[in-house]
C-alpha cells in the first residue's frame, strides 16, 4: 500500500517525514520509495528522497521541476510552463509498477493550486491513496489541522492520521496541550509526536498506518 503525505502548511516537515517513512521501511525490508511531483525552487527535498530511496534517480522521483519557489501554478504562469497532471500519474504509475510502496509527498498544503484547474487535493483523489497528515505543532494548529481533514474526508479520501512535527526545543501551552485533543477532535490517531531534533520513527508508526503487519515488523 502506498501513501498520500499532505502538509497543514508549507515548511511543517512532509519531506522530513516521507524520508523517515522510507527509510524505515527499508530497513524492515520493504521496497518502498518516495516521491515528490513537483519542487518549487531548488530540488534538495527531491536529493533527500533520491537518497533515502536507494538510489533513484531525482528525475524519477522529481519528475516536474519549477525554478520559482511560490505555488506551481504561480511557477508556471511565471515561467510559461504548464503542470501537466498526466505527467504526474504516470511517473507515479511507472514507480507503483516496480515498488510495493510509494511514499507521495504533496506540495504545500492541501489546496495549493498545481494548474489553474487542479489542486493537490485533485492530485491526491487522482491517485486514490490514504492520506497522512503532517502539522507543525504550534498555536493554531489544531485550526489548520481539522479544516484539512474536514477537506480530505469532502474529498472522498481515507485520512489514515496524523503527525504532529516539533519545530522547535521551548514548548507553550498551545503545543502542551494539541497532542491530548487531537483525536477527540477528529476521530483520527496521532500517530506520532516527533520531538525536535528526532531523525528516526519507531516500528510502530508503519503498523498505525497500515504499512505493515505486526509480523513484517519481526522479520
Amino acid at each position: 500500500m502506498s501513501l498520500f503525505v499532505t502538509g497543514t502548511d508549507t515548511g511543517v516537515g512532509k519531506t522530513y517525514i516521507t524520508r523517515l517513512l522510507v527509510e524505515i521501511l527499508r530497513s524492515e525490508g520493504v521496497d518502498a520509495v518516495g516521491y515528490k511531483p513537483i519542487a518549487c525552487g531548488d530540488r534538495e527535498d527531491a536529493r533527500i528522497l533520491s537518497a533515502a530511496s536507494g538510489g533513484l534517480s531525482e528525475d524519477e522521483v522529481n519528475p516536474i521541476h519549477l525554478q520559482t519557489p511560490v505555488a506551481p501554478y504561480v511557477a508556471g504562469l511565471l515561467e510559461n510552463k504548464s503542470v501537466d497532471p498526466g505527467e504526474i500519474l504516470a511517473a507515479y504509475q511507472r514507480l507503483a509498477a516496480k515498488h510495493e510502496h510509494v511514499i507521495v509527498e504533496g506540495v504545500g498544503g492541501w489546496e495549493v493550486p498545481l494548474s489553474a484547474n487542479y489542486r493537490v487535493s485533485d492530485l491526491a483523489k487522482d491517485l486514490g491513496l490514504p492520506v497522512l497528515v503532517v502539522a507543525a505543532n504550534r498555536l493554531g494548529a489544531l485550526n489548520h489541522i481539522l479544516l484539512t481533514v474536514d477537506a480530505i474526508r469532502a474529498k472522498g479520501l481515507t485520512c489514515a492520521g496524523l503527525i504532529l512535527n516539533q519545530l522547535d526545543d521551548e514548548l507553550d501551552t498551545a503545543m502542551i496541550t494539541n497532542k491530548g485533543v487531537l483525536e477527540d477532535l477528529t476521530g483520527l490517531p496521532l500517530i506520532e509526536h516527533l520531538i525536535h531534533g528526532q531523525d528516526f520513527l519507531d516500528e510502530e508508526v508503519l503498523v498505525k498506518l497500515g504499512l505493515v503487519s505486526n509480523a513484517e515488523t519481526t522479520r
